[in-house]
């Protein structure tokens, strides 16, 4: 069985300011499309089976600059939508909400093109893509180009565990790697958080 090969986009002007970039389209910085780049040696020695991206434009230009081919834009695969929290840090959510955690709490609605999702919405839609995801792992690997919360609750999703256990995980640096596989046929993290 291959491996699911977790790509997180690379920095963008909000990733590295700490604001939370769901649905808007924010650019890879230098930096970022550097991380990406630098990525392309580890994923030219894989025998990928398929690839597959957010449709944002910050993971679809992750994925050109890491060298990978073939790639199928997946609209499940793309970052929760943080509703009203769009674009606000941590630090900014709690001045009006104290002891805010997204987890526990989730998010409040925003306008229309942020309405906002519970963590079971986005859970679902990474089921659905492991759903897909699965079979093909029988013939190689497969990567995932996606976003640091959407990709915590992909891989606990993979792990068999609830979408909040997402929380025990750290979250993916961006133009990073992480491998999903089994061990004695029970899936597995084997590694997290590789440049």
């Amino acid at each position: 069985m291959g491996e699911l090969i977790v790509v997180r986009h690379g920095q963008t002007e909000w990733s590295l300011s700490g604001r939370h970039a769901g649905r808007t389209d924010v650019p890879l910085t230098a930096a970022g499309e550097a991380a990406a780049a630098a990525l392309a040696p580890k994923l030219a020695r894989r025998s990928l089976v398929a690839v597959f991206s957010s449709p944002l434009g910050r993971a679809l230009r992750t994925a050109e600059l890491a060298g990978l081919t073939g790639v199928e834009p997946d609209p499940d695969l793309v970052e929760w939508d943080y509703g009203g929290y769009e674009g606000l840090t941590a630090a900014q959510i709690e001045r009006t909400r104290p002891g805010w955690d997204l987890w526990r709490d989730g998010v409040v609605p925003g306008d229309a093109a942020h309405p906002g999702e519970h963590l079971d919405q986005v859970a679902a839609r990474t089921d659905a893509a492991l759903a897909r995801i699965r079979p093909l792992l029988a013939d190689g690997d497969v990567a995932v180009v996606a976003h640091g919360h959407l990709a915590r609750i992909l891989t606990v999703r993979w792990l068999g565990l609830a979408p909040s256990a997402a929380r025990l995980l750290g979250h993916p640096h961006p133009g990073t790697l992480g491998f999903l596989t089994t061990e004695n046929g029970h899936p597995v993290v084997s590694a997290w958080n590789v440049p």
